[in-house]
């Protein structure tokens, strides 16, 4: 595709509409993704606890693979958008396969090691025998998932690092209903189908990846089929071009996996919390997740943006321009989730009808926490993804890994174990990350090296 196209390349720049563009599929492509998780379980709740521990178990495991996928597509993303931005074919062709090699073969490994210790593991940590065979039954269903995940992924990246943002979010409107409905007909066995139980959601999931990744398969061949017929590799072989790429995906990589280990300890450490305090630190959780998707996909998108930019060698002026643009609608996104938590906050009583009051009431206490927070974490992660598309991935790694594991997990665990805090304080713990990593990440794109960057090296 001629760079020249693309409205990344006006000497301008782009500006806050191109941001949007990009952000809103992505945002909306986000919340399926989380979503999916929250339908499997509700359909499950009617089989009882049994089937949702056994879900929960097998699901635990698969997602450590899944989560190792996630982590290099993002890098992926990154890739791509520098190559796009480029112009150059063998560039692009040496992203998408890269990516693919390093995506199948994490996934193939995943895959032998839960066919080789999954049984064991499960079996050591199921509460009982019937938890455990079912997980097991799931888990194994659930490999076609992580193979359809280890494609499928490389290919939302690309689409992605090339601008076509809506592409991905095609693919998650057919296959959630297909995977929603064949879950409600294979675990209930409609239809004359036999009644499958916690095996029916894992081969609907099943179902629904392989058509997902089948769609986006044939979009890949009728959007740059073309790539097929390119000759050469970026670093001469395609073996030195792998190692390039996995070169430049290990410390995004690193980042995204340290965030998932840390949340888990945390969580670990607030279960020895009151049952009022943990359940309200919980309950927000999924809420984090779901509403910041909204500043968070604003941030990749500009990353996006900027390493386009940085790929077609863009003046400094121009990038200054953009940036400029990006950072105010940042702040606008980072206003409109706050409202979405003021409004959460303030319906407290419609939405956790059943919840004990205290436990409401901690909930509504953290309303000023989630409004702060907001703006130095949308700042930040402008910061973080401005760099990412430099290819200043390791300084990136150690500001995450550093406030995560120097600061919030031990702060967490003074905060629980000894000094014996409420909720507010250890939620109020966000705060203070996104304040630690404020000046790392400001300091080091106000130096402007990030704006000289060689993208294509």
């Amino acid at each position: 595709m001629n760079s020249q196209s693309h409205p990344a390349t006006k000497q301008n720049g782009p500006g806050a509409r191109q941001v949007f563009a990009l952000a809103w599929p992505m945002t909306l492509k986000a919340t399926f993704l989380h979503g999916t998780v929250v339908i499997d379980g509700f359909l499950l709740s009617a089989l009882g606890e049994e089937a949702l521990a056994a879900m929960g178990l097998a699901a635990a495991l698969g997602g450590i693979v899944l989560g190792l996928i996630f982590a290099f597509s993002h890098a992926m993303q990154i890739r791509t958008a520098q190559a796009f931005g480029s112009g150059d074919q063998v560039f692009l062709k040496s992203v998408l396969a890269s990516g693919l090699a390093v995506s199948l073969s994490i996934g193939v490994i995943g895959v032998v090691l839960i066919q080789l210790g999954g049984g064991a593991l499960i079996n050591s940590l199921a509460p009982s025998i019937e938890v455990a065979q079912q997980a097991q039954t799931y888990l194994s269903i659930f490999c076609i998932v992580i193979f359809g995940e280890a494609i499928g992924q490389c290919i939302v990246s690309f689409f992605n690092g090339c601008s076509r943002t809506k592409l991905p979010l095609y693919g998650y409107l057919l296959s959630v209903p297909i995977n929603v409905a064949s879950s409600i007909v294979l675990i209930h066995g409609y239809f004359g189908l036999p009644a499958l139980g916690i095996a029916g959601a894992a081969v609907g999931s099943a179902i629904g990846i392989t058509v997902q990744t089948a769609f986006w398969s044939v979009l890949l061949l009728i959007t740059d089929g073309r790539l097929r017929r390119v000759v050469g590799w970026h670093h001469g072989t395609f073996v030195r071009t792998v190692k390039r790429h996995i070169m430049f995906a290990l410390p995004i990589a690193a980042t995204f996996v340290s965030a998932t280990l840390s949340t888990h300890v945390c969580a670990l450490i607030y279960a020895n919390m009151r049952l009022n305090d943990f359940a309200a630190l919980t309950l927000i959780a999924p809420w984090s997740l779901l509403a910041g998707q909204i500043a968070m996909q604003w941030a990749q998108a500009t990353g996006i943006l900027v390493a386009q930019l940085l790929g077609k060698h863009s003046p400094e002026d121009v990038l200054d321009r953009f940036l400029s643009r990006a950072w105010k609608g940042a702040l606008v996104a980072a206003s409109l989730v706050a409202m979405l938590f003021a409004a959460m906050c303030l319906s407290l009583d419609y939405i956790y009808p059943n919840l004990e009051e205290e436990t409401r009431a901690i909930i509504f206490g953290f309303l000023p926490i989630l409004l702060i927070v907001q703006f130095p974490r949308a700042t930040n992660a402008i910061c973080g993804n401005t760099l990412r598309a430099s290819g200043d991935t390791v300084y990136v790694m150690h500001v995450f890994i550093w406030a995560q594991w120097a600061f919030r997990v031990p702060a967490a665990a003074i905060f629980v174990l000894y000094l014996d805090l409420s909720a507010f304080w250890i939620l109020s713990l966000a705060v203070w990350e996104e304040a630690l990593k404020f000046p790392a990440f400001h300091r080091r794109l106000w130096r402007g090296d990030w704006k000289r960057s060689d993208v294509a090296a």
